[in-house]
């Protein structure tokens, strides 16, 4: 039976190493590197335990072996190089296999050791009594096996393994989750790697359809000025605005990173501040508004919308104004509490009247390009011009901001 003073002794260990566990567990789950984890838990392993020795053993499954990862107290050459068999013939093996703790009074007791096979460091070092426990989280395979180690007998107890057991389980817990947040990082490491790959390739494939597109534009143009009849100047300036629209489409595809939507009320914008420097032949009295909210939407959807702005307006430039000065509004916006959107496209001149099924001024392209879209159009000509296009959308979050043209 212990007496008062004993007791008072094994309470005062007992609460430090209760201090010990909770120290490390704050320490462990801040600290990023994991072989810094594993060296202050032999440190304080061995501190709480009062032994000069703690090692700290890793599972390497190609090998079916158990190296020293980490220690306290070893002298050089052991840490990192010695590994024992992960079997029954080592002390951490049978640790480890059984997944029981290991306990080994004196190593001298041949009665005691059985068929234990000890590396030469013991000797070496005058290690007489060893604990081993697992290290094994609450899922997931085992880690590998803490070690405990004296060079002076040692009658461990239950509360001795019970608080190396203990330090194994959070050990566990922490090495999972270092192993779990590097392999994060690794992710992305990697995810950003993509990245960058993918903003390189796509700056590369901007620069060549620009430049592609580029090429095309200023042969039309010089095609357009070595033709001679107006009607041929119509038809190569229709060839060169369709090509602008194009080019702004895959400058707003690669600016998003080749996402899969293109927000339409920037790229309606966008359109609009280029299509005056098109009609060099009109005046410059004629002004254009753009109004439109964002809007994502598909790259088909955007081409056709593209194309029907620049055939609408290019056509109001060519025919609504006869005195050369007058208004075009261009407005987009949603279509309400139905799915879709609404675009309007309307001119303050004297109106004109459509023959049905001409395709005169790009107007039976506008329409069916709108037939592609599962669209429809209207046109009101009761003051001016206004084209008034349906058309559906995919469904996106609502955004109140506008920008203005």
């Amino acid at each position: 039976m212990l007496s008062h003073q004993d007791n008072a002794t094994e309470t005062v260990r007992l609460l430090r190493q209760q201090a010990a566990l909770a120290r490390f567990g704050s320490y462990a789950f801040r600290e990023p590197v994991l072989l810094k984890i594993l060296n202050e838990a032999a440190r304080t392993c061995a501190e709480g335990l009062d032994v000069p020795f703690c090692k700290i053993c890793r599972y390497r499954p190609a090998e079916n072996d158990l190296l020293i990862e980490a220690g306290y107290g070893w002298r050089d050459g052991v840490i990192g190089h010695v590994v024992s068999a992960a079997d029954h013939s080592t002390p951490q093996g049978r640790a480890f296999i059984t997944e029981q703790p290991v306990i080994l009074h004196d190593l001298q007791d041949q009665r005691e050791c059985g068929d234990v096979v000890l590396p030469a460091f013991y000797a070496q070092h005058g290690i007489i009594s060893t604990i081993d426990v697992i290290i094994k989280g609450l899922s997931g395979e085992p880690y590998g096996v803490l070690e405990i180690d004296s060079a002076v007998q040692h009658d461990y107890d239950q509360h001795d393994v019970a608080f190396l057991t203990g330090f194994a389980n959070i050990l566990a817990e922490a090495v999972a989750t270092s192993q779990r947040v590097q392999a994060l990082r690794v992710a992305f490491a990697r995810a950003e790697a993509l990245v960058v790959e993918k903003d390189m390739l796509a700056e590369e494939l901007k620069h060549r359809v620009r430049n592609n597109l580029q090429l095309i534009s200023g042969m039309l143009d010089s095609h357009l000025r070595a033709v001679a009849g107006p009607a041929q100047k119509v038809s190569v300036m229709a060839m060169i605005r369709r090509v602008m629209t194009l080019a702004e489409v895959y400058e707003q595809l690669l600016g998003t990173g080749l996402g899969r939507s293109i927000d339409l009320g920037e790229y309606i914008n966008a359109v609009c501040k280029n299509l005056p420097t098109l009609q060099n032949s009109f005046s410059k009295d004629i002004l254009l508004s753009c109004r439109t909210v964002t809007l994502p939407v598909d790259l088909d959807t955007v081409t056709a919308i593209g194309m029907i702005v620049a055939e609408t307006v290019s056509n109001s430039y060519e025919h609504a104004f006869p005195n050369g000065s007058g208004l075009i509004d261009i407005e987009l916006r949603r279509a309400g509490a139905q799915p879709g959107a609404v675009l309007t496209i309307s001119d303050d001149g004297p109106g004109f009247t459509e023959v049905a099924g001409s395709k005169r001024h790009g107007i039976g392209l506008v329409r069916r390009l709108m037939q592609q879209l599962d669209g429809s159009t209207s046109l009101d000509v009761t003051a001016g011009t206004r084209w008034t296009f349906r058309f559906p959308t995919p469904s996106a979050p609502e955004t109140p901001a506008e920008d203005g043209g």
